[in-house]
């Protein structure tokens, strides 16, 4: 073995002295990827984590933009049942008071056409008797009368004349 005067003149010393210079180097510069991997990663981690802050924010809002609407949207369904209700009602009150005028209708006509029938009738009636007491006077006359006695029925009723064309 041989022993060197001053350590630093061994070949040992400075191969030791260029694996620490060397793995300083490569250790700084391993160093400085790893930081900057590391930092790279920070960022991008508090990158998702502001995006997720911000999704969050926008789901809340969206929530209660959901619950407003769905809110709107129930008062607006009230409103309208309510507004069915109503004119559910007032075309029950319309139709009834048409279906009341319209049989109020219906019975004047059958009552005006129940009058008409009886005047129909009457007046069938009174043609009828007219033509049978014209019939029957008819042969009365026929049978009964002389002409002394046509003479004097004429007479009579030229006698009667002014006094009933005065009445």
């Amino acid at each position: 073995m041989h022993h060197y005067e001053h350590f630093w003149l061994d070949p040992k010393f400075w191969v030791g002295v260029s694996f620490v210079i060397f793995l300083l180097l490569v250790g700084r510069k391993a160093w400085a990827q790893l930081t900057g991997m590391l930092d790279a990663r920070a960022e991008k981690v508090r990158a998702e984590l502001a995006e997720a802050a911000r999704l969050r924010e926008e789901a809340e809002a969206m929530l209660k933009q959901a619950e407003a609407d769905r809110a709107a949207a129930a008062e607006e369904a009230k409103e309208m049942l309510r507004r069915a209700h109503a004119e559910a009602a007032r075309v029950g009150e319309a139709a009834a008071v048409e279906a009341e005028a319209s049989a109020a209708r219906r019975e004047r006509m059958a009552m005006d056409r129940i009058a008409a029938a009886e005047a129909g009738a009457v007046a069938e009636v009174r043609q009828a008797a007219a033509e049978i007491a014209t019939a029957a006077a008819r042969n009365v006359i026929a049978q009964g009368m002389t002409q002394d006695a046509d003479a004097k029925l004429i007479d009579a009723a030229v006698a009667d004349l002014p006094r009933a064309l005065r009445a």
